[in-house]
Formats: structure tokens, sequence, C-alpha cells
């Protein structure tokens, strides 16, 4: 897991759909598992809302707290 994908998770916010707008990382569990059961997008978005579901799913979510205080 490279540490620079983890700071994109609380900097890169989603860039359409019904969570528009909202970070990666505050992205809720049942949207990143909808986009695990349908295929996620093609590009950095979609890595990083399959690093981020990966995350979620394993409950990891104190991996990035530290860095959401920078």
């Amino acid at each position: 897991m490279n540490p620079e994908h983890l700071e994109l998770l609380v900097t890169r916010v989603m860039p359409y759909g019904k969570y528009k707008g909202r970070l990666i990382a505050d992205l809720p569990g049942h949207y990143l598992n909808w986009f695990a059961s349908q295929g996620f997008p093609t590009g950095e978005i979609g890595r990083l809302l399959a690093l981020m579901h990966e995350i979620d799913h394993n409950g990891l979510s104190s991996l990035i707290e530290p860095l959401r205080k920078r």
C-alpha cells in the first residue's frame, strides 16, 4: 500500500454521482460496496474507490485518520 495513495483518499473528492463533492475517505460503505459489485470505474478514481473499499471492508479506517489531521 502506497502512503501517497492513502493521502489521496483524504484529499480527492468524488467527481460525480450521488456523493459528488465528498471526500473519497468519507464515502459510505454501502456506496463502496455497490461499486465493488458493479465494477469500479477506470482510472485514478476507480483505483481510489477500490482502495477505500478494501480499507472500509476490512475495518482499517484507522490507517487514514492521522492523515485527516494534517
